[in-house]
């Protein structure tokens, strides 16, 4: 928790928002590092149709031992379990250190009946809340209120994802790197995808994940628009942004918002919230509540592709570092999405059958082979095969499911954590 200070409790004008959001947006250095985070849906081996309680899933998290690779361990609204580790020199270190994690975590669940499966979205179980936080019970109303209930629950419930986090890099190339960043998204959607089921059945989509997200208010998840000034274009989005709660008091409370209302406007008075204008603390929580695909958080989280088991989240992990901080291989990376670039929908929807993005992605895979750590070479090269084939990480589960049910795609997807 962030120190009381007085900074954080001082109540904001609009050019002091403005400052404190574009001022942390980007770091200026050099680009290498790479942290990642991996989300998986949990599963109760014994009965893989329920949602395992949420008792039950805080007592095994609760009594984990220290994870060797130093990840933090999380849970989601739905249950889902997530490894953050910290940063890495590179993607292979980052890599190992989640193996490590992974494999300490797997233990430890394997011992209750539990496993995860790391996939975009849940292929079996309907989206449910079984967290009690304040936080997501406002975050489901104001979804409601919004308009976007359904989304909103399954964003919350229902979805995971692989997150890489990369360095901003030095400031002269900032807007060139964010720009790369969401450029790649389409095609790197179409690579990940790994979620084509959703309550049992098929639905249409490669990527059910990115599917609810564009389903979402996108003044709260849709892109950067890649301008000149991206760290001030962040402020901009974050303050045009609508509230989604506010805080009551010290005691973890959340008041929904149940009208689109600007954070701007809060800060001005021309739409008071909570009975008071709106402090630091309250602007940088409500920063937590944006889920842009690429989010400025002094680095970039890169926060567009699916969950996928192994060896594939390894190999979206090395490609997408590589595709952003190998100068080559961004250059051809760049060149090779440009027709593609803002696809996102087609890219959730037909993923590498769509030939457009077939090509990229190809282009993209054939300039990252060479580049990639080459402890991670082999998982790339069959990343590429498979890109080579149109095939993406979910067609084997949409296979499994088809031959022999949602269920046995479900268990077969936790197979990767032994």
């Amino acid at each position: 928790m962030a120190p009381v200070t007085e900074e954080r409790t001082a109540v904001l004008d609009l050019d002091a928002a403005v400052a404190h959001v574009a001022g942390a947006a980007l770091r200026d250095g050099p680009v290498g590092a790479v942290g990642l985070e991996l989300e998986a849906h949990l599963v109760d081996l014994d009965a893989p149709a329920h949602r395992v309680p949420w008792a039950r899933v805080t007592a095994v998290v609760d009594g984990l031992p220290v994870m060797p690779g130093g990840s933090r361990v999380t849970l989601e609204p739905g249950g889902q379990v997530e490894l953050s580790a910290p940063p890495c020199p590179d993607a292979a270190a980052a890599v190992a250190a989640l193996r490590a994690d992974r494999d300490v975590l797997a233990a430890a669940l394997a011992a209750d009946r539990l496993a995860v499966a790391p996939v975009g979205a849940d292929p079996l179980r309907a989206p449910r809340r079984v967290c009690p936080a304040p936080r997501y019970a406002a975050m489901e109303q104001h979804f409601a209120a919004v308009g976007c209930a359904e989304a909103g629950t399954a964003m919350m419930t229902g979805t995971a994802a692989l997150q890489v986090n990369l360095d901003a890099g030095p400031r002269g190339r900032w807007s060139e790197r964010v720009s790369l960043a969401h450029r790649l998204g389409p095609t790197l959607v179409a690579v990940a995808a790994c979620s084509p089921l959703a309550g049992g059945r098929p639905t249409g989509w490669v990527s059910q994940r990115q599917r609810v997200w564009g389903d979402l208010d996108q003044a709260r998840c849709g892109p950067l628009l890649g301008g000149a000034d991206p760290a001030g274009e962040w402020a901009g989005y974050a303050l045009t942004a609508p509230v989604m709660l506010v805080r009551d008091g010290d005691g973890g409370g959340a008041v929904p918002v149940r009208e689109r209302v600007r954070f701007a406007d809060w800060v001005t008075g021309d739409a008071p919230l909570g009975g008071r204008r709106p402090t630091t603390a309250d602007l940088d929580y409500h920063l937590t509540t944006l889920f842009p695909p690429v989010r400025p958080r002094g680095y970039l989280e890169i926060r567009y592709l699916d969950a996928a088991p192994e060896p594939w989240w390894p190999a979206l992990a090395a490609v997408t570092a590589t595709l952003l901080d190998d100068p080559v291989a961004a250059g051809s990376a760049a060149a090779a999405t440009e027709p593609v670039a803002g696809a996102w929908d087609r890219a959730a929807r037909h993923g590498l059958a769509d030939p457009a993005l077939h090509a990229a992605a190809r282009a993209c895979l054939a300039a990252a082979v060479p580049a990639v750590p080459p402890a991670l070479r082999a998982e790339v090269e069959a990343l590429a095969d498979l890109v080579d084939r149109g095939r993406c990480p979910g067609d084997d589960l949409l296979d499994t499911a088809r031959t022999a049910g949602a269920t046995t795609a479900l268990l077969s997807a936790t197979g990767d954590l032994r």
